[in-house]
């Protein structure tokens, strides 16, 4: 292979010849501790989850709380299981989450885009199953700062005309 393909037809010699096997598609190690867990950080907002999955019967843990107890909103506990609808998992699963920061909203993205991440480093062959709904990407939208000479960051003072 020290020769470099000029077109497609040497790029398709290459593939299809003896040089086919240094090509191959790599296939990711599942990535498990020695307790048989998988870890994922999740971050949305300001908020900060780490969560550890393993096998087990599907019950999930925040800060030492039932999800039902944490998260009393119905539609906080449905964000939270989505990555685990998707991958067909949600009974196969115990997950204990740690969560600081933001508001529950943002914790609950949080859990979930580390959920995603642990069931990645767990199977990676999900990363098919859940990449396409967003589920590893990170929310970039934070809380736009204050400036100065406004009541917020984009409001201004009420005007006054006396």
């Amino acid at each position: 292979m020290a020769e470099t393909a000029q077109s497609l037809e040497d790029l398709k010699e290459v593939t299809e010849g003896e040089g086919a096997a240094e090509l191959a598609p790599i296939t990711a190690e599942p990535k498990i501790d020695e307790h048989g867990r998988s870890y994922g950080t999740g971050r949305r907002k300001s908020a900060t989850a780490r969560v550890w999955l393993k096998p087990g019967s599907g019950k999930i843990t925040i800060n030492g709380k039932d999800q039902e107890e944490y998260f009393a909103r119905p539609v906080l506990r449905m964000v939270l299981e989505q990555p685990l609808v998707e991958a067909d998992r949600r009974t196969q699963y115990d997950v204990v989450a740690t969560v600081k920061g933001s508001g529950l909203s943002g914790q609950a993205g949080a859990v979930r885009h580390g959920i995603a991440r642990a069931l990645v480093n767990f199977e990676p062959e999900l990363r098919r199953t859940l990449k396409p709904f967003g589920f590893l990407t990170r929310d970039p939208r934070v809380v736009e700062r204050k400036k100065y000479g406004r009541a917020k960051a984009r409001r201004s003072f009420q005007f006054s005309k006396r």
